[in-house]
């Protein structure tokens, strides 16, 4: 088994965000271990990420693959004498921007998550806030003030992708859940109803659905196959009618839900930090 290092002088996130996006690109990669390894910010932790990688092939008998965001080039150097194979995104980069725009990167390790636009965190913020207090159905006489108003029955993915939708993108995202009552009238809920414009679904397939109820309500008629397609069908019915766009979430990730959301509907991102 192969060992994938995730190394960076702050938090991995964009080194693990990369190298995972890399690697599902095989559809035969082999199985691997993940180690990631954030604020490698001195020489001595440089050292320490050197002696983990060796170590690895040693154990191994497979060279690392080692995913870096490190900015320090001090350190970029320690990390190229281990024995991984280097997947440097600063230096694949920095080089190529330098000559097109004619100028000499000022390499800061903070630099890259600073706040360097507070009303833009700010929005964030306030995304956050908003997006918690309006989950499931809740404070609806605020619907006005939502940027995204999400729709589906219970279960079917709703609460993550309006929190992704706030944390990453600073949308204030609501969600309402379409119950049997709502399926039975045919009709969008009334609370939602005047808000059209700001509508999205999301559906999902009525087996995966059972199965996920199936862990919160065991044996009950809510998990039951049969009801979950009815719901699905009567769901994807009223969408429809209404010209309500909606996106399939059986395969989806959060991630790509969000940003086939914010892209459908035009919405306006508050991402510079």
């Amino acid at each position: 088994m192969r060992t994938m290092f995730y190394v960076s002088d702050r938090t991995a996130i964009t080194s693990e965000t990369i190298g995972h996006s890399l690697l599902a690109q095989f559809e035969t990669a082999p199985d691997y271990r993940e180690v990631t390894i954030p604020y490698v910010d001195t020489p001595e932790k440089g050292a320490e990420v050197v002696t983990q990688v060796n170590a690895a092939a040693e154990a191994d008998g497979e060279m690392p693959f080692v995913f870096s965001t490190l900015a320090d080039p001090v350190t970029r150097n320690q990390i190229h004498e281990s024995r991984g194979l280097i997947l440097d995104l600063f230096e694949g980069f920095l080089g190529q921007l330098e000559q097109a725009l004619g100028a000499k990167a000022v390499v800061k390790r903070t630099r890259s998550h600073r706040i360097s636009n507070l009303s833009s965190y700010e929005a964030r913020i306030a995304a956050i806030d908003y997006s918690l207090q309006h989950d499931d159905g809740a404070r609806i006489k605020d619907y006005d003030k939502a940027d995204i108003i999400m729709l589906g029955v219970s279960r079917v993915g709703k609460t993550p992708s309006c929190l992704y939708l706030a944390m990453h993108f600073g949308i204030r995202a609501a969600n309402y859940p379409i119950t049997e009552e709502d399926l039975s009238t045919s009709q969008l809920p009334v609370p939602v109803a005047p808000f059209r414009d700001r509508l999205h679904g999301l559906t999902i397939d009525p087996k995966r659905l059972a199965s996920i109820r199936e862990e919160r309500r065991r044996g009950s008629r809510y998990a039951s196959i049969e009801q979950c397609r009815s719901e699905v069908r009567q769901v994807e019915a009223l969408f429809k009618s209404f010209n309500i766009p909606f996106i399939n979430t059986t395969i989806t990730s959060v991630e790509e839900i969000s940003t086939r959301v914010v892209q459908t509907r035009g919405l306006d991102r508050h991402t510079t930090v």
